[in-house]
């Protein structure tokens, strides 16, 4: 089958289309696309490189405000250094971990004004000591974040603890999760961003 090549390597190298969706662009099977491919020795992208063109074309699971109050500038901010002092900032979800409500209260906030995050992926998950109530804790932490009870995790308790570190987290800690590695990558170029310009 006699394909454009031209018109392929636009559609391939320059906007990003799988063979698949050359094929459909131009009428021809996957297979043809390849073999021609092949024939005209055009490299194809490896498994990585699909898979990272992939991940760019997925809409993100939440919309960043664009034109910010001076207050609302202020909560960006201030959820960023909760994120850079208390985030993970290595995974494809973002997580927030902290026993004090007032910073989970305000890192939430920051998710859902600032980043307009989806509220059904948001999830919590509890960590706290043996000789504590667990339903209490999971009580207080959804009135603290009012997320609703199935969307939270199964609580890690824990076992082996020293009696002396129960006052220090009276209820518990409790992580926050959004899983959206592409909200994870905008907080870190803030993060970035703020380090450039600041120090």
């Amino acid at each position: 089958m006699n394909l454009p090549i031209e018109e392929i390597k636009g559609l391939y190298y320059k906007k990003g289309l799988s063979a698949r969706e050359v094929g459909e662009k131009l009428d021809a099977t996957v297979w043809q696309v390849i073999r021609f491919m092949r024939k005209h020795k055009l490299p194809r992208r490896t498994a990585a490189e699909t898979q990272r063109l992939q991940f760019l074309r997925q809409p993100p699971s939440f919309e960043i405000k664009k034109k910010l109050t001076r207050k609302e500038e202020k909560l960006r901010i201030a959820g960023v250094m909760l994120y850079w002092a208390e985030g993970n900032k290595q995974k494809d979800t973002v997580d927030f971990a902290n026993s004090d409500s007032r910073m989970i209260k305000v890192f939430l906030k920051f998710l859902r004004e600032i980043c307009q995050v989806d509220e059904s992926r948001l999830r919590t998950f509890v960590y706290c000591y043996a000789n504590q109530d667990v339903d209490a804790l999971e009580n207080f932490w959804r009135r603290v974040t009012r997320i609703p009870k199935e969307q939270f995790n199964k609580p890690y308790i824990r076992k082996d603890f020293s009696e002396k570190k129960i006052g220090k987290m009276r209820y518990g800690l409790v992580h926050v999760r959004y899983s959206d590695s592409k909200l994870v990558n905008q907080i870190n170029k803030w993060i970035k961003e703020y380090i450039k310009k600041e120090i």
